[in-house]
């Protein structure tokens, strides 16, 4: 990197989402002053950009905040790969996808000595095809950038596929190892694929023109493969890298539906599941775009769909975490009402029978009714715990420690219940084991 002009800082809004994680990675890998700037960063992230990092809450900070949190950067170029697909507990996404663009824009106009050029990560398509508040929310951004007098740039990429998985391309790395295959009218829809190294290289781009001097910029450009694949064929070219099965089962639309209707239930408990009404509307609309103007004006080509498909390392470690990532939901979903429907039995109509081992073994009738209730209710609130993603890990965390106890203290009271007819204790320690892989794959990033 050479020019008149000091190497330029670029400030990553969001670099602990995919996006964002791919292109501070992307950056700091070429040798560019990066800055990742998000409201929390994963141990990894981290690790990995020690010393780097600005933790700050972008979308619930009001301008004066934002104009603060940017100066302290020293950022001459700042990209937003803010975006939330949609409403959940604590995460609008019209506060996200607009109302934090218009804060953002009013704080960068009045940086001084000169304001940072603006890269805006949106979504491709036309306005008259949109038809979900995300997409509303995205070209209102898009409408308010352009108004302004800002040096800017919105970049448009397909469905992006990163060295990472998270969102759409987990759930397509998950469905690339089951023996299914979508609707046909889904799988037809045009599904460009975008590279992130190619994000990575636009920005890597701006940068070398910011410092040769270029700050003026006012463009729109897609960046994807320039021939659209469709949904089916990336899933395909998924299954044949990972070594998943043969597609046997064509999957009905309604069973896509009511997994959308079920993903918008979870995500009331603050889970972000892939499969969402807004995801599956996206989707049918497919992913299409014109990346002429952004080969013209940076010289890049993009990477074609089965080239981008064929970065996704064909590992163990990325096999198990396409089968593991459908478990998941299964593993926590399962979990939820073995403890509340196990709790809700021994406080009801199994009451008697709970109360009577306990005045078998010696208690007093006071004390073993006391004892079911508390740890029927302990049961009911381990499963409540779990079913809330901001407590999911304590509840298992306790989950395994009230098993471990009801063990220890049957093996002392009733050493009997360990030999009878249906083994309910022998069957806690899968149980036990259940809940550790849940914590095993907690994390979604």
């Amino acid at each position: 990197m050479t020019g008149a002009a000091p190497a330029p800082v670029v400030a990553v809004l969001g670099a602990s989402g995919l996006i964002g994680e791919a292109l501070c990675s992307f950056l700091l890998r070429k040798g560019y002053r990066v800055v990742p700037v998000a409201r929390r960063f994963t141990p990894a992230q981290e690790a990995a950009w020690r010393g780097r990092t600005l933790s700050f809450p972008l979308v619930d900070a009001d301008e004066a905040r934002l104009r603060a949190a940017l100066a302290a950067t020293g950022a001459d170029v700042v990209v937003n790969c803010v975006g939330v697909l949609q409403d959940a507990p604590g995460s609008s996404a019209g506060g996200a996808n607009h109302d934090f663009v218009a804060r953002l824009l009013s704080a960068l106009q009045t940086q001084e000595p000169r304001s940072p050029v603006f890269v805006h990560i949106s979504i491709p398509g036309q306005p008259e095809d949109d038809r979900t508040d995300f997409s509303r929310g995205k070209r209102a951004a898009e409408a308010a950038i352009a108004a302004s007098a800002l040096s800017h740039i919105i970049l448009r990429p397909g469905f992006v596929l990163a060295g990472a998985a998270y969102g759409g391309s987990a759930l397509m790395r998950a469905l690339a190892v089951l023996p299914f295959d979508l609707p046909r009218t889904l799988a037809d829809r045009p599904f460009a694929v975008t590279d992130a190294a190619d994000i990575g290289r636009t920005i890597a781009f701006l940068l070398d023109e910011w410092q040769a001097g270029r700050r003026d910029w006012r463009a729109s450009w897609d960046v994807m493969e320039e021939k659209a694949s469709s949904v089916g064929e990336v899933l395909s070219g998924l299954a044949t890298r990972l070594a998943g099965p043969r597609r046997r089962i064509r999957l009905p639309g309604w069973g896509l539906a009511a997994a959308s209707a079920a993903g918008d239930v979870v995500s009331r408990f603050g889970w972000r599941p892939p499969v969402r009404s807004t995801a599956l509307a996206e989707m049918r609309r497919g992913v299409t775009g014109d990346t002429s103007g952004w080969r013209e004006a940076t010289g890049l080509m993009p990477s074609s769909g089965p080239d981008t498909l064929a970065t996704i390392a064909a590992t163990v470690q990325e096999r198990w975490f396409a089968r593991l990532y459908a478990l998941k939901a299964l593993v926590l979903g399962i979990l939820v009402p073995f403890w509340i429907v196990s709790g809700g039995i021994a406080i009801s109509v199994a009451f008697g029978p709970a109360v009577g081992i306990l005045t078998d073994h010696g208690f007093g009738e006071p004390l073993a009714k006391a004892v079911t209730v508390a740890t029927s209710l302990m049961d009911i609130s381990i499963g409540i715990l779990i079913a809330n993603r901001r407590t999911c890990r304590l509840g298992l965390s306790c989950g395994i420690a009230l098993s471990l106890l009801y063990m220890i203290s049957a093996a002392i009271i009733t050493p009997a219940m360990w030999i009878e007819p249906l083994g309910a204790l022998v069957k806690t320690g899968p149980a036990i084991v259940l809940m550790m892989v849940g914590l095993a794959v907690f994390e979604d990033r």
